[in-house]
């Protein structure tokens, strides 16, 4: 498939697909193996037609999968080199690294990854944009704040997959401990639907053709809140680009390319 499917999105794992002319990729594993290979035989695909497997930061719900993909596998793992030794503290199988230095852009098969920094509580989290057969691809969630560094890199993306956490006022009358609350809040925390709406204000252009608002928390949010409160913003300013959820429970619409 050429295009991008979310296979599932959440904190219950996080697994994107997107698919080139010539590579097909995996961004995270936070299912188990079995339920990616599942996921991914709804869109056509097995795990021996993965290329590579891009890693944005260590937590269990982006690598879940991983040490049986390592163990079963020789799909090569790319992240940098902090992540890499956070795997290797949680998992006891090598995986097949291949380590790039957050901020660099570099080629795999015929896409151009650019990893770039994001605040989150991790030791060197990224979120990436994508470039292959004249379209740009950002992928981007699990940071607390979008620095202008954020904005800078999402300029002039085709087709966004970027975090819409929370709701607010949702965090604050949640029953959870005031210690996760801060957490979710702050700037190493996640990236809630009034801040997601802001950030596509300043990036957005004639050209972006799709947003997926992801990562939804499954207590301080609703699909219907986030599509509601990004959507309302949005047609203020007169921006009528697509939005879709990308949902934990089962794969998010597929966009395909066609030319």
């Amino acid at each position: 498939m050429r295009g991008i499917c979310p296979l599932s999105s959440g904190s219950g794992g996080n697994v994107i697909y997107v698919g080139s002319k010539k590579t097909k990729l995996l961004f995270d594993v936070g299912l188990s193996f079995k339920k990616i290979q599942e996921k991914l035989s709804e869109i056509n695909l097995t795990i021996e037609d993965i290329d590579g497997i891009v890693i944005s930061h260590e937590h269990s719900d982006h690598i879940k999968g991983l040490e049986q993909i390592a163990k079963s596998t020789t799909i090569p793992i790319l992240c940098n080199g902090d992540t890499a030794k956070a795997i290797c503290a949680e998992i006891d199988t090598r995986p097949n690294f291949k380590i790039f230095s957050t901020g660099e852009p570099f080629v795999f098969g015929d896409i151009t990854i650019t990893p770039f920094s994001i605040q989150h509580d991790t030791l060197d989290p990224c979120a990436f944009t994508l470039t292959f057969d004249g379209i740009k691809v950002g992928i981007c969630t699990d940071l607390g704040f979008a620095s202008n560094l954020v904005a800078h890199h999402l300029q002039g993306c085709d087709y966004l997959y970027i975090e819409a956490n929370h709701e607010e006022a949702m965090v604050h009358a949640c029953a959870r401990p005031l210690i996760y609350k801060k957490r979710v809040l702050g700037r190493q925390g996640h990236l809630s639907n009034k801040a997601c709406a802001e950030l596509i204000e300043k990036i957005h252009h004639e050209g972006l053709k799709h947003i997926y608002l992801a990562h939804l928390s499954s207590e301080c949010n609703h699909p219907d809140v986030a599509l509601k409160t990004v959507g309302d913003h949005l047609s203020k300013l007169g921006l009528t680009t697509p939005l879709s959820i990308a949902f934990q429970d089962k794969i998010s619409k597929k966009i395909e390319f066609y030319s």
